[in-house]
């Protein structure tokens, strides 16, 4: 459920580094070891997961600009902020220039590295929200802007974006709170109506002595209180899309003016002479079983078969719990920026609990539900006490926040990642267990392998605390054989590079 970074770099020591600090923030850490590794989980299956790069520049395989280029076509709104040695105005005018997000120089302290992280990915969301609302704001909103990595989803967008082609009238069935009205704005957003009006009418809420005034309009002096001519939902429609939420709640009489106005393309408003025409495309949208409805006798057969001409059901998200994971992602992402919280993620258990968990309410509830956790959460990541209605229907014990947590919360938001101390693990014997002294290259040994775990593998901060050069600290390292505990593919360099 954290948002993902990847580090690009082929040092192993500050690959270790950025992923010790990176990893208290609440954000999940991918690596590569190379320009081409990155290029490969970038552009692989899991790559729409990343939500931002670390990149270094001087790389044996791919440099870091030509990485950054190729990242940008395939990519181009992926965050990237390049992180290097080579600390010249001409290499951040270069990087910046290839489309690098931020420019910092080695070695950047934990605290700076955050800030721009954090920085980034509020601004990255930001636009994204923006552009989403003004896409919807100007009836644009395609597929490609909804949040749908299932299958199921997928598989809506498949034959939205086909139904857009046409003006088939489309119905579209599923449970409140799936986001039906978001399919049919991609739909339309879709079609060659993109940037055409777009009219909701949620039939269900339409007071009945008013429904017809408001779905066909009405002249003046028509009836009493009717001071002005009004242009009923279908005119406002003519030349986009008139979306009918909750057909189904339609009276039997104006169900009869509703087909008359889809087979002959006008309609009569109240109290006017002649009819008026209109090209509006008709979506419409229900919780119920319209089929069902019909054989009982509440719904018109002829325009159930009318509206029923290209049927899109959108699944609950129960049906589709690979679609929670993204949702989550981006909700939790926009209430912390809306909110000025300084939520990053979920715990593990949490990201269980709301994966398990049936949401009768749909999206609609995911939703609401994290809008409140967000806003009563103190620290950097959600946890199962902040969904207690949820852990209740669960099962779940909902215990208190750990105060770890609140404790890394706080010191994330002061740019603060080194660790505390405990008071007893790094205190060294100086006699062993015979009692007599023990060797200098011993304690040497014991020394910098506590200063390791210290700072993080941070060698640079090792070395300076230490009092030594980082070529020495790398002399003593393979001296005293300190070198084999790392993994494999995190050994010193014989030279730092980047």
């Amino acid at each position: 459920m954290a948002q993902t970074i990847l580090i690009v770099d082929d040092d192993p020591v500050q690959r270790r580094l950025l992923e010790a600090a990176i990893s208290r923030s609440g954000m999940t850490v991918v690596t590569a070891p190379g320009g081409g590794p990155a290029l490969d989980l970038i552009n692989g299956p899991k790559g729409e997961q990343i939500a931002l790069v670390l990149l270094d520049l001087i790389m044996p395989d791919i440099d870091g600009l030509e990485v950054l280029s190729k990242v940008r076509v395939s990519h181009p709104d992926l965050p990237v902020i390049v992180l290097t040695a080579k600390g010249g105005i001409d290499s951040a005018v270069e990087a910046m220039r290839a489309g690098a997000n931020d420019f910092l120089v080695k070695p950047a302290s934990p605290e700076r590295i955050a800030v721009s992280i954090r920085n980034q990915l509020k601004i990255g969301t930001l636009s994204g929200e923006i552009t989403r609302l003004k896409k919807k704001s100007d009836n644009r909103l395609s597929f490609d802007d909804l949040i749908a990595k299932s299958d199921e989803m997928k598989q809506v967008a498949r034959l939205g974006v086909r139904a857009a082609q046409s003006t088939i009238p489309i119905l579209i069935e599923g449970e409140s709170g799936v986001g039906k009205e978001l399919v049919a704005r991609a739909i339309q957003g879709s079609s060659d109506r993109s940037g055409k009006p777009f009219v909701a009418v949620n039939c269900g809420a339409i007071p009945e002595n008013l429904i017809e005034s408001i779905l066909f309009g009405h002249e003046k002096g028509s009836f009493t209180g009717a001071n002005e001519r009004h242009l009923g939902k279908f005119q406002e429609a003519d030349g986009g899309t008139l979306f009918l939420d909750e057909v189904g709640e339609l009276r039997l009489d104006m169900q009869v003016k509703i087909l008359r106005a889809l087979q002959e393309g006008e309609v009569d408003p109240v109290g006017a002479k002649r009819p008026v025409k209109i090209d509006a495309r008709i979506i419409s949208a229900t919780n119920r079983d319209l089929a069902e409805l019909t054989k009982d006798g509440r719904f018109r057969e002829d325009l159930f078969y009318r509206l029923n001409v290209f049927p899109i059901f959108v699944p609950p998200l129960r049906e589709r719990k690979a679609d929670v994971p993204a949702l989550t992602r981006h909700f939790i992402t926009r209430f912390a920026i809306e909110e000025h919280k300084p939520v990053a993620g979920l715990t593990p258990d949490a990201a269980d609990l709301l994966e398990r968990y049936s949401w009768p309410g749909n999206v609609r509830q995911l939703e609401n539900t994290i809008f409140r956790a967000v806003v009563l959460c103190d620290g950097a990541q959600l946890d199962t006490c902040d969904f207690p209605q949820i852990a209740s229907a669960m099962g779940v014990e909902n215990r208190p926040r750990r105060a770890s947590t609140v404790a890394d919360a706080q010191a994330m938001q002061a740019g603060n990642f080194a660790p505390a101390l405990p008071s007893s693990p790094y205190a060294m014997s100086l006699v062993d267990g015979a009692g007599h002294m023990r060797k200098m290259d011993e304690m040497e040994s014991d020394i910098i392998r506590t200063a390791i775990s210290r700072y993080d593998g941070h060698m640079s901060e090792v070395a300076r605390r230490l009092g030594i050069g980082r070529s020495t600290l790398y002399r003593k390292l393979k001296e005293f054989g300190l070198e084999e505990g790392l993994p494999a593919d995190q050994e010193p360099p014989q030279q730092a590079t980047g």
